[in-house]
């Protein structure tokens, strides 16, 4: 049930409601910069970028996950997000990753012809969250 200082936040993945619950603030990276979110927020929708989404819980506690871009909606006493995956770092392959980011910076430094280079940047991108969120 929500506080006079939380609200319900929800991150919604096309296979699995990824979190669900009360929280003081979150902070998620969007196309304009990075955002920290309270409740009682000016409502608004935003376009996200890959990057780390760090959930403050009521008891004071953080919890960081992976997100790899999506959309959120604001409204004063809930926040959803729509996001294309997210991870919390046990769920990471920290190899598999370091992998990604090789293949990545390969495939933009190659400057090959038929190469999609915003592809393998964002595939970059992807890959650096999935390291910094594992550690």
């Amino acid at each position: 049930m929500a506080s006079e200082k939380t609200f319900e936040l929800q991150v919604i993945t096309p296979d699995r409601v990824f979190y669900k619950g009360d929280v003081e603030m979150v902070e998620m990276n969007t196309r304009e910069g990075a955002i920290g979110v309270y409740k009682k927020h000016v409502p608004t929708t935003c376009i996200l970028n890959p990057g780390i989404l760090t959930i403050h819980l009521p008891d004071g506690e953080k919890r960081k996950a992976a997100l790899h871009g999506g959309f959120a909606e604001i409204l004063k006493d809930r926040v959803t997000v729509l996001a294309e995956a997210a991870e919390w770092p046990e769920e990471i392959d920290v190899d598999r990753a370091e992998q990604a980011k090789e293949r990545a910076e390969k495939r933009i430094q190659a400057h090959q012809e038929g190469v999609d280079v915003t592809r393998a940047e964002m595939a970059l991108r992807r890959a650096l969250t999935r390291i910094k969120a594992a550690k």
